[in-house]
């Protein structure tokens, strides 16, 4: 994504396209996979630690990134949801128990799940634990 883009993906979410925010998004935009909040710092060590934080918050509570519990703690993606009050593209996660990694499969949705009245969900994780195919292949 260019900086326009991640301005105007941004901005549809209602946050505000700061310095800082846009090199989070462009971060988390370029990601292959689901990073740690030290897998930010990392990547973008000019930026202090509790301001990369703060704009994850803000991403997470405008439905810009989604917030998954891995093996290492929360990761967090880019959401490619067009809505600022709900998740669009909500979707699996699997978690390998030998390598330790959390891959997005955004083609595989989360099942519904019914819940008992009065209940108002507002996000679903669902993650899959298991051994990739790299470490299945090894393993076999």
């Amino acid at each position: 994504m260019d900086t326009r883009d991640i301005e105007a993906l941004l901005e549809s979410h209602g946050v505000k396209p700061t310095s800082n925010r846009l090199l989070v998004a462009r971060a988390l935009s370029s990601s292959t996979a689901p990073v740690t909040l030290s897998d930010m710092e990392g990547i973008l060590p000019s930026v202090d630690k509790s301001n990369i934080f703060r704009a994850l918050k803000i991403f997470q509570e405008r439905h810009l990134v989604h917030a998954i519990e891995g093996a290492e703690g929360t990761l967090y993606e880019l959401c490619l949801s067009h809505c600022h009050d709900h998740d669009e593209d909500t979707h699996v996660h699997f978690l390998c128990e030998c390598c330790h990694r959390t891959i997005c499969l955004p083609d595989v949705a989360i099942p519904s799940v019914s819940l008992p009245d009065g209940y108002l969900p507002s996000t679903a994780n669902y993650i899959v634990k298991g051994l990739c195919p790299d470490c299945a292949a090894r393993k076999s």
